[in-house]
């Protein structure tokens, strides 16, 4: 499992590899696409393994390795992996070849890699009675729970690959991404070094443009300041007079030898007039 997850992974490398500028001088481009092509028919081997309605894998053979004293616990070796998908109380039989062709109950109590134990409700209908129970006989085993204890396995190794598939795009974009950071870098610091000049550009001008509404500012400010000014002067030129004469500023006339009137004007409030 390690090796081929090594191997896939070195796949995704050499893939993803051809995109990209080549910096080493060692390795020449066809080995590597030699090994890619190597790499690529181990996967297609190894994708073949799946459930086959074909095949029979109920039947298999195995050979008893241990038991105890009462053959009622035996430990069986197999060369056949898919017993690793046994689960404790499979019910399956089996017979003794060359001995009897009748079968024996059994039920799964243990499975650990090459080897699975399992209890036997008796041994005598496969077995003479009374005979010793060699170690390492052979057994020809049956079992329709391992059929599909295999479906369920294959079926799941079909969503395992599915999962696998996408890990593998992910790794793909992840090292795309590493390989080509120096690149990537360049890009972006290129991108931001255009938005800075531009930028720059934006506040030179805008200052420009400042400078000169200030200088506008000020030749206006001085205009509308004349203008200001010349306005006062006309409003006080054109103040409009409500003097009244009074009778001292007759008398200082008169007084004066200026053209007057021969009398004094009367006051509009007659009963506030003096009397002369």
């Amino acid at each position: 499992m390690l090796l081929r997850t090594f191997l896939l992974v070195i796949m995704s490398g050499l893939l993803q590899a051809k995109d990209l500028p080549y910096k080493g001088e060692d390795i020449a481009p066809k080995s590597r696409e030699t090994s890619a092509q190597e790499v690529m028919k181990k996967m297609a081997e190894d994708e073949d393994a799946y459930y086959d309605p074909k095949v029979d894998y109920a039947r298999f053979s195995g050979r008893v390795s241990d038991r105890d004293d009462g053959h009622n616990i035996f430990k069986v070796q197999s060369e056949n992996s898919n017993v690793r998908f046994f689960r404790a109380g499979d019910y399956i039989k089996f017979t003794i070849p060359n001995i009897s062709k009748a079968s024996c109950e059994a039920y799964i109590r243990s499975v650990e890699t090459g080897y699975f134990v399992m209890y036997v409700t008796s041994v005598y209908p496969c077995f003479p009675d009374g005979e010793y129970f060699r170690r390492g006989t052979i057994l020809h085993i049956f079992s329709e729970r391992l059929v599909e204890r295999v479906h369920d396995a294959s079926n799941y190794r079909v969503l395992l690959l599915k999962r696998r598939e996408d890990f593998f795009r992910q790794l793909n974009h992840v090292n795309h991404f590493v390989w080509s950071y120096d690149q990537e870098k360049i890009k972006l610091a290129a991108e931001f070094d255009q938005q800075i000049i531009s930028l720059q550009k934006k506040k030179q001008k805008g200052l420009e443009n400042l400078v000169e509404k200030k200088k506008d500012s000020q030749i206006l400010q001085k205009e509308l300041a004349k203008r200001l000014d010349l306005m006062d002067n006309d409003l006080e030129f054109y103040r409009i007079g409500k003097n009244e004469l009074f009778v001292d500023r007759w008398n200082a006339d008169q007084d004066s030898s200026a053209p007057v009137q021969s009398f004094p004007e009367q006051y509009k409030n007659s009963e506030k007039a003096p009397a002369f």
